[in-house]
């Protein structure tokens, strides 16, 4: 039995881990109102496919399915097996409520309902 498989065929497959690596993957990377999907995510950065992905360098926002994680500040760092790599500079994490610039004590009221008298 033969090991060898013709070029063709490993072209082919690789074309197919490629596409089911973008296809099971919810992450994908905003930049100037475009959506990218992200192949592969580790701590200092993530991948792009190479063959679709712009060599992107600022601020990008990163979702995964509707939910917005974080805003990130990146570079493109190298090309490798089909994936375009990307180091973050800065990756903060994204919120729904603003910072607060104060200490909330304990038990402090959320908010104050004005009263009015004709509303009895």
């Amino acid at each position: 039995m033969s090991t060898y498989l013709p070029t063709e065929v490993l072209a082919g497959l690789e074309n197919a881990r490629r596409a089911d690596k973008k296809r099971k993957s919810r992450l994908r990377v905003e930049f100037d109102g475009d959506m990218y999907p992200v192949v592969r995510m580790w701590q200092d950065g993530f991948a792009l496919d190479a063959e679709t992905a712009p060599h992107l360098r600022g601020l990008v926002d990163l979702y995964d399915g509707a939910n917005h994680l974080s805003q990130c500040l990146v570079v493109a760092s190298q090309e490798d097996n089909g994936e375009l790599q990307f180091e973050f500079k800065r990756n903060t994490a994204a919120t729904d409520t603003a910072p607060r610039d104060f200490v909330r004590p304990d038990g402090a009221p959320i908010a104050f309902i004005e009263y009015n008298p004709s509303n009895r």
